[in-house]
């Protein structure tokens, strides 16, 4: 008999999700069918967009949704090997059955150094939503100028050193010095505390006076507004996220943006990662990002969250930017 453990929407977030909006729940998993695995969870990945997904796609007491590492521990499927790993998306639970066909095998060549949390970060869903947003949106060309906000997080480190490889100056923005210092140190050639600066304005035309050509939108609200206003003719723009409003009750206002796409005759492009998967994009992008963190050109940081039943607070602490680099709940 195994026993899964899963955490569930108890209600709707309204504002900041909070511990009391969910509940640790038991469940005594089946005998697995001819056909099936058993799988058990190591690390999980909490995101942003979680937060807004959460509202379109549960319903109050689901499982939570997101993605995990998991080995197999029982199989009745020839394809799948009890020690094989996989990447799952099957919500935030310990074991779980699956008949396969939503897995993804981390290979079995897979380099004994590198953590395989790391198919769930720079080598999974955040380096691959980074590098086809790059490459496929903003397609940067040597000596031209990148902006990348909420810098430091999962998506925008691997962005910024993508650049870098490029050949672009790459100027970032994070929440805090630390995290300033670190974009620093993984070769962002400008950065800056949105949070400390005195006018955002001045902050991008300090790091940039010639204003930007491509532009990696994580965050929205008053940091678009301004960035917007400081793009060069003809420049790009990939929106990923905007993490800014995800909390937000009431829907913020902004400035009309039609004049300045128009005039500067910009390039905005609004993009999802699924896109992507069944792509040659999606397997060219692991690859690709698991030969640069090998060869030393891309660099990685984990924050890392120990125990299941933490799950909760390594999401509100993810919310609040309390990361640097992708947040993991290690079992």
């Amino acid at each position: 008999m195994v026993v899964s453990k899963s955490w569930t929407m108890v209600r709707h977030f309204v504002g900041l999700p909070k511990l009391e909006d969910f509940k640790l729940i038991e469940k005594e998993l089946p005998p697995l069918k001819d056909g099936e695995v058993l799988l058990e969870s190591e690390f999980w990945s909490v995101d942003p967009y979680m937060r807004p997904y959460s509202k379109l796609a549960l319903k109050e007491g689901d499982v939570m949704m997101g993605s995990q590492v998991a080995r197999v521990v029982e199989s009745k499927n020839p394809a799948f090997a009890i020690g094989d790993y996989y990447v799952a998306r099957s919500g935030w639970t310990t074991n779980f059955i699956s008949d396969g066909k939503e897995l993804r095998a981390i290979p079995s060549s897979w380099p004994g150094s590198l953590p395989k949390s790391l198919a769930l970060g720079a080598v999974g869903m955040p380096g691959i939503t980074a590098y086809a947003g790059l490459q496929e949106i903003c397609a940067p060309k040597p000596g031209e100028v990148f902006l990348v906000n909420s810098a430091a997080g999962a998506v925008g480190t691997i962005v910024g050193q993508i650049a870098k490889i490029k050949g672009c100056k790459v100027v970032g923005s994070a929440g805090s010095d630390q995290k300033v210092a670190y974009l620093k140190e993984i070769g962002f050639d400008e950065a800056f505390n949105y949070k400390t600066v005195s006018s955002l304005d001045e902050a991008l035309k300090e790091a940039s006076s010639e204003g930007y050509d491509c532009y990696f939108e994580n965050v929205g609200g008053k940091f678009a507004d301004a960035a917007l206003q400081q793009m060069k003719n003809f420049g790009r723009i990939a929106v990923c996220g905007c993490v800014s409003t995800y909390n937000d009750s009431i829907p913020q206002k902004g400035p009309y943006i039609q004049p300045l796409i128009l005039f500067k005759q910009l390039r905005m492009e609004g993009f999802l990662v699924t896109q992507y998967e069944n792509k040659p994009i999606y397997k060219e992008a692991q690859k690709q990002l698991l030969d640069w963190i090998l060869e030393g050109k891309v660099k990685y940081h984990e924050h890392i969250t120990n125990g299941f039943e933490n799950m909760p607070a390594g999401f509100i602490g993810m919310l609040n930017g309390e990361n640097t680099g992708k947040a993991i709940i290690k079992a």
